[in-house]
């Protein structure tokens, strides 16, 4: 991907420094995962955006995704993009102990993660359910949202 595509679909960010994971925020299994990711992630890490914002929009259309209609979410670092199951253990990883650990999942080959992770993703509003609407953020919490 382009570093032109990712600086237009991240204009207005002020802090590009931190990895982004853009996520489908009206998706309970998705935002409970960003509210995990916030709780857990002690070193601040991670920022989060959610894809029917402007941010997360722009970065999933860079990234060649449809925000209106996807199945993953992605992590965002400068011009790397990880999706799927990459991204899951990209986001484990950084955690520290002992959600690093869940990284080990990466000794699983590819296809057979992503298939896994491609039949939730597909499947999670029928199994987890959907928002009404996107989920807002805690003051504090929003010091990280994009």
């Amino acid at each position: 991907m382009a570093d032109k595509q990712y600086a237009m679909a991240s204009e207005g960010l002020t802090d590009t420094s931190h990895p982004i994971i853009v996520f489908d925020g009206v998706c309970v299994l998705c935002t409970a995962n960003a509210r995990f990711v916030l709780k857990y992630d002690k070193r601040g890490h991670f920022r989060l955006a959610a894809m029917q914002g402007p941010v997360g929009a722009g970065l999933m259309r860079a990234a060649g995704i449809d925000p209106t209609n996807p199945e993953t979410l992605i992590v965002v670092d400068g011009d790397r993009v990880l999706r799927d199951s990459d991204a899951a253990i990209a986001i484990w990883r950084e955690l520290g102990w002992p959600w690093k650990i869940a990284a080990a999942a990466n000794c699983i080959p590819r296809p057979i993660r992503d298939s896994v992770y491609g039949f939730i993703a597909r499947n999670r509003y029928r199994i987890f359910g959907r928002l009404d609407q996107c989920w807002v953020p805690t003051a504090e919490q929003s010091q990280r949202i994009v």
